[in-house]
C-alpha cells in the first residue's frame, strides 16, 4: 500500500520486438508454476529463485518478481479454501519488482517515452502512450524506482507502472483546505466515517450500508462497483465539510492466526478478506485523486475499542471503530 498504479500503453518499434515479449510472457507463466510447486514442496526462496532462473528465465530478477507472484496465489488459494495444485495462470503477463537501493527498474527501464524490455540479454523497444496528466508523475518516477507489469491483451500491450505515493504527491500535492479529519472503519457490507476536528473530538458521523452485497450469488464485479461508490460519495460529503486529512486501517498489520486474517465476531463471515482490501487500495487512490493527505493507522484493538465506546458516544459499533481510527490519527500526527 505505499505506490499508486498508472495504465498505459506500450507499441512495439518492430514486430519481432512484440513477438519475442510473448515469448518472455509464456516463459514468466512458466516461472510462476513452476515456484508454486517448488513452495508446495518447502523449497526455500533462495533456492527456489536460482532454480526457477536456471530452468526458465535466465534472469535472477524476473524470477525473484514470480516467485513472490507465485507466494501471493499460494496465499489466496489457501485463505479461500482453493487446491494450490491446480493454480494455472491464463493471462499473458511479466512483472518485475523495483530493487530497494537502485533508481528506475532493472528489467524494465522507462526513457522519456521509450520503454524497453530486458529479455534474454537483449532489449525489446517501446514507445509509451498514456493521458497527458500522469506524464509529470511517470517522467519523475524514472529519476527513483518503480515497479513494473506488463499485460498482453487481444494483441495490445500495457504497461502498468507502480508509483510510490510520495511522488504522486509530489506532482499533484495537497488540494484539500480542509482542516478537518476522517477516520473511516471499511468492512464487506458497509463503509463507517467518523469526522474529528484537531482536539479528536467527533463534528459528523456518516455510513453508507450495501448488506446485499454478502447475498449467495450476488455478482461479484456489482459487489465491487457497489462498495466503491458507497467509499466515494462519503469521501466527496468529506471534501465538501472541511476534512483535510484521512485515516484508513493498515491492513497489512492485522494479526493473523493459521495463515488466515483475523475477523471481527460480528463480521460477516462469507464476506472474503479480499474485499475489504480492495476496498481500501482503491479508497486510498481515490482519496488522493481527491487531494487528501492519507495516513494508514494500525488497526489492533480497534474493533473491541469501538464496542467499548459505542455506546457512550451513542454510535452503532462500526462508527465507533471509525472513531477509533480518526483519534488514533490525529493524536500520531500530533
Amino acid at each position: 500500500m505505499n505506490y499508486i498504479t498508472i495504465k498505459t500503453k506500450l507499441e512495439p518499434e518492430k514486430q519481432e520486438d512484440y513477438l519475442k515479449l510473448t515469448l518472455l510472457t509464456e516463459k514468466f507463466k512458466k516461472a510462476v508454476e513452476l515456484a508454486i510447486r517448488l513452495q508446495l514442496r518447502g523449497i526455500k526462496k533462495s533456492e527456489g529463485v536460482k532454480e526457477v532462473s536456471r530452468l526458465v528465465l535466465n534472469n535472477w530478477w524476473y524470477s525473484d518478481s514470480a516467485w513472490d507472484y507465485a507466494k501471493m496465489l499460494l496465499k489466496g488459494a489457501r485463505q479461500n479454501g482453493g487446491n494450490p495444485r491446480h493454480i494455472h495462470p491464463k493471462s499473458k503477463f511479466l512483472i518485475s519488482k523495483p530493487k530497494e537501493n537502485e533508481k528506475g527498474n532493472r528489467n524494465v527501464k522507462i526513457e522519456g517515452l521509450k520503454v524497453r524490455i530486458r529479455s534474454n540479454g537483449e532489449w525489446l523497444n517501446f514507445k509509451m502512450k498514456t493521458a497527458e496528466k500522469f506524464l509529470p508523475v511517470i517522467f519523475d518516477a524514472q529519476k527513483f524506482k518503480y515497479g513494473a507489469q506488463v499485460v498482453l491483451r487481444d494483441g495490445k500491450v500495457y504497461l502498468h507502472v507502480q508509483v510510490p505515493f510520495e511522488i504522486y504527491l509530489r506532482n499533484y500535492g495537497r488540494t484539500s483546505s480542509g482542516k478537518l479529519y476522517a477516520g473511516f472503519d471499511l468492512n464487506s457490507d458497509r463503509v463507517n466515517m467518523a469526522i474529528l476536528d484537531e482536539n479528536g473530538a467527533i463534528r459528523d458521523v456518516r455510513v453508507k450500508h450495501f448488506p446485499e452485497v454478502n447475498s449467495p450469488g450476488f455478482p461479484r464485479k456489482k459487489a465491487r462497483d457497489l462498495r466503491w461508490k458507497a467509499l466515494a460519495r462519503l469521501l466527496d460529503y468529506a471534501f465538501y465539510h472541511g476534512v483535510g486529512v484521512v485515516f484508513f486501517e493498515d491492513l497489512g498489520r492485522i494479526k493473523r492466526k493459521n495463515g488466515k486474517a483475523t475477523s471481527s465476531r460480528r463480521g460477516n463471515r462469507k464476506a472474503s478478506n479480499f474485499a475489504k482490501k480492495e476496498l481500501l487500495e482503491h479508497g486510498v487512490v481515490m482519496a488522493l485523486k481527491r487531494g487528501f493527505e492519507v495516513y494508514l493507522v494500525n488497526p489492533a484493538g480497534s474493533s473491541k475499542l469501538g464496542r467499548e465506546l459505542a455506546q457512550g458516544l451513542g454510535l452503532d459499533v462500526h462508527s465507533a471503530s471509525a472513531f477509533v481510527i480518526g483519534w488514533r490519527g490525529v493524536n500520531l500526527l500530533e
